[in-house]
């Protein structure tokens, strides 16, 4: 994982100082490129432990069209809590201590990082607990699945990724093997307008290769994320093909680390990689639609200790 490595040294000696929506500040580069060869074993993070169980389970999420944090929790997976939770705060159905910019405070701020977990608990548990509440609260809006999966039209319905496979087996040398999650006319409704935002399929010599257009990058928390979670998508809908992998080539618009990220990055890069795992997805005859968390794995991950870092709302 030395791309990824050598990127946040570059962000840190080239990067732009600049102000974001979230108030946090980053160090931002645009326009850069990492390529990853599938073959050479699976892009999992190892200068520190990256949680592989949640990755799968929001791929899953994703693939299944789900756009709803309550199939999340209870998979134990905690990725969008924050974003379902600031809708919440905001509506008027909620009623308890102020919430305001918890993003900030609950680091600044010891005893209010209490009530805000304290609340942020009691929350997904009636989510968990009640339907209707995690109808109206619990859904982030047309994010990533469903745009995947149901792109609205005029003329009906659209899964892109059914049509993509559909297109990868029939016509492989197509230059039109493209998922995008950007839909202008629903972006607004998202509770957060897609980062990994459009991806392309490339067939050669047997083996799939994918391509990610990613407009917005949080290199220390989201970007190794994003590598693992896109690798094995490329693993998945090759085998759904009859394909062997290939390279995952991942473009990023604005790579930025957050200014107070800037410890845990640089702890990172004290640390030597380590080999790279090995991923083992039992099939067992299914659909890749059709697989659960514990049908995915990987052997042989021995990283370093996980870094902990705040993450910008």
């Amino acid at each position: 994982m030395k791309q990824y490595l050598n990127l946040c040294q570059h962000i840190l000696e080239t990067g732009t100082k600049k102000g974001d929506r979230t108030g946090t500040g980053t160090y931002s580069v645009f326009g850069y490129q990492m390529r990853f060869d599938l073959a050479k074993g699976f892009p999992l993070l190892t200068t520190k432990r990256t949680a592989f169980r949640l990755i799968v389970s929001e791929l899953l999420w994703f693939l299944k069209g789900d756009t709803n944090i309550r199939t999340l929790i209870q998979d134990r997976n905690g990725i969008w809590d924050e974003w379902a939770f600031e809708r919440y705060v905001e509506s008027d159905a909620y009623t308890g201590p102020d919430m305001t910019d918890f993003g900030h405070r609950v680091v600044e701020d010891e005893q209010f990082a209490k009530t805000y977990k304290a609340e942020l608990a009691a929350f997904k548990e009636k989510i968990l607990a009640d339907e209707d509440f995690a109808r109206k609260y619990g859904d982030l809006g047309p994010v990533y699945g469903k745009q995947w999966r149901a792109w609205d039209t005029d003329h009906g319905v659209i899964d892109q990724l059914a049509q993509v496979i559909e297109s990868i087996k029939t016509n492989p040398d197509s230059r039109r093997h493209i998922v995008t999650a950007w839909n202008p006319a629903e972006v607004d409704e998202m509770a957060l307008p897609p980062c990994h935002l459009l991806f392309q399929f490339y067939v050669a010599d047997g083996k799939l290769s994918c391509q990610l257009y990613q407009r917005s990058a949080d290199v220390f928390l989201g970007v190794p994320f994003n590598i693992a979670s896109y690798a094995l998508l490329i693993h998945l809908i090759a085998h759904e093909c009859g394909l062997e992998v290939g390279e995952f080539v991942h473009t990023l618009g604005d790579a930025h680390i957050y200014q107070n990220h800037l410890t845990q990055v640089q702890e990172q890069l004290s640390r030597e990689p380590r080999d790279l795992p090995k991923l083992n997805v039992n099939y067992a005859g299914r659909s890749i639609f059709d697989l659960n968390v514990e049908d995915i794995t990987i052997e042989g991950y021995d990283p370093h200790p996980k870094i902990t870092a705040p993450i910008a709302v």
